[in-house]
């Protein structure tokens, strides 16, 4: 007799009014197997987790556990039958501990009736070293660990309740490499303990890495399940895209001349503890990309020269004049730009429409007497909505209503309209799907092709690789080397974002 998934689902259809969220999408998990699910944003991914996490009832189709159908409309359903879902935005209390947030709502009582607080500790230091993890105390405020720490946390909530499936949305996508392994290795842990894992990711490493299968949606559907022992990167995104992506990071230009003044010419910057005597350039036309382990102090950087971060030392001049720059308005004044790594809580008004998030940094330039004009808000908005592939209509609809890639497209936008000499992207494509990406590798490419000078801070090397002309490196606040991309590779990166020299063979 077969043995049946785990969890299936099947024929599952949502509608929304003008919109088919999902339709007749089918999908299975078996018993210690781990399923990726890939697709560009829109293509119904969340959707579909959140009617199997009983978020949202689907209108037609059957969900069954073990080849039993069940009624799964609320989430504690979903949680009876042994699914747990991990959020990308984590559902955790910041202010309680470690075992306050493992056990909420289902703490343990003493016999008088109050919280038993130490069999909380020892449960929550049994299931933490299930998860091999032995340096998180259970006593520990959440809000105190770094973001995989708190994965863990999820994890263990998710053991608490004997998951049988764990779902895991966009895990990584605040991670550094290191801790992205650590991640993929606990997903290997809970597979051999015989708990199936589905996997949402954009990471094709993190994807080929761990998983069975991949099943690929597009516009609302399945559109394949692909064995991951024997496909490809490829295969997905032309699945995933409905097209051929032949070169995601585009054609590097030959044309930069550094022989010039630089645009963005960085001398011995400090700032308080976390920034300590980082000298770069970026040359018009340049694409440079500071690299390092989370911590390193890129971020903290970039927001120094955007005049976000009190400088303590050190100059920064513009196409060779010192600037002070100690607000982002005398920067922006100075003609920089800059791109925050949290577009949502950094860069977005989410609540106004897109024309209004694209003209904000531009309100002078098109406004009279202190007034806006509308008609020169639609044209502006409207124009950049073509240059950057997004649909006219858009333009007025809310910007929290978007896709990640479409967010990001806009806070590009609002820059662009300031025509920068200097532009810094911080994160540019995190929680971007792949053919977002491509679009806007092309665009940044595009940018540089017009004299700006770029600054790109990322966490993923193959996109420090595939889009910089240059790489700086740093560690602990400091700048500690400088790669031409023609000599770079992962090896060498990480050997100095480490200080671990890589091994001569």
């Amino acid at each position: 007799m077969a043995q049946h998934p785990l969890v299936s689902m099947h024929g599952i259809t949502k509608r929304y009014p003008g919109v088919t969220a999902l339709s007749d999408v089918t999908l299975s998990v078996d018993a210690g197997e781990v399923m990726a699910l890939v697709g560009e944003n829109g293509a119904g991914k969340s959707t579909l987790l959140k009617v199997l996490a009983g978020a949202v009832r689907a209108d037609d189709g059957t969900i069954r556990v073990s080849g039993e159908t069940v009624n799964i409309v609320t989430p504690r359903d979903s949680q009876s039958h042994g699914i747990a879902v991990i959020y990308q935005e984590l559902n955790l209390a910041n202010d309680l501990s470690v075992a306050e947030n493992i056990y909420v709502g289902r703490e343990p009582k003493t016999r008088l009736g109050t919280i038993d607080f130490r069999a909380m500790d020892r449960g929550s230091a049994e299931l933490l070293a299930v998860l091999g993890i032995a340096n998180i105390s259970p006593r520990t405020i959440v809000g105190d660990l770094n973001i995989a720490h708190r994965q863990m946390v999820e994890i263990a909530k998710a053991l608490l309740i004997e998951a049988r499936v764990v779902v895991m949305d966009e895990p990584t996508s605040s991670l550094t490499e290191e801790e992205v392994d650590t991640l993929l290795n606990l997903v290997r842990r809970l597979r051999a303990q015989g708990v199936s894992v589905i996997y949402v990711s954009h990471r094709m490493r993190e994807i080929f890495e761990i998983s069975d299968r991949i099943t690929v949606m597009r516009d609302g559907s399945v559109v394949g399940v692909l064995d991951a022992a024997v496909s490809a990167p490829g295969d997905v995104v032309r699945m995933m895209v409905g097209r051929e992506l032949d070169d995601l990071y585009g054609v590097r230009s030959t044309a930069v001349d550094r022989t010039t003044i630089p645009t963005l010419d960085v001398r011995s910057l400090s700032a308080g503890r976390l920034l300590h005597d980082v000298s770069f350039t970026v040359h018009p036309g340049e694409i440079v990309a500071l690299a390092g382990l989370i911590g390193a102090g890129r971020s903290h950087a970039a927001m120094t020269i955007f005049g976000a971060r009190r400088r303590s030392g050190g100059e920064i001049l513009i196409n060779g004049k010192p600037l002070t720059l100690r607000t982002p308005g005398e920067a922006m004044a100075a003609g920089i730009g800059f791109v925050p790594e949290d577009r949502k809580a950094q860069g977005l008004f989410l609540g106004l429409p897109v024309r209004e998030n694209m003209s904000s940094a531009s309100l002078g330039s098109i406004s009279r007497l202190f007034m806006v004009s509308k008609a020169k808000d639609r044209s502006m908005a409207k124009d950049y909505a073509t240059k950057l592939g997004l649909r006219q209509s858009a333009v007025e609809v809310g910007a929290g209503t978007l896709s990640g890639g479409n967010q990001q497209k806009v806070v590009l936008a609002r820059w662009l309209a300031r025509h920068p000499r200097l532009l810094i992207l911080d994160e540019p494509t995190r929680g971007v799907d792949v053919g977002a990406k491509a679009e806007i590798y092309a665009l940044i490419r595009s940018i540089a092709q017009e004299g700006v000078a770029v600054l790109v801070v990322s966490s993923e090397l193959t996109e420090v690789l595939g889009i910089a002309d240059r790489i700086v490196v740093m560690r602990e606040g400091h700048g500690v080397g400088e790669l031409n991309v023609s000599e770079a590779n992962e090896k060498k990166v990480m050997s100095m974002a480490t200080g671990v020299q890589e091994d001569a063979s």
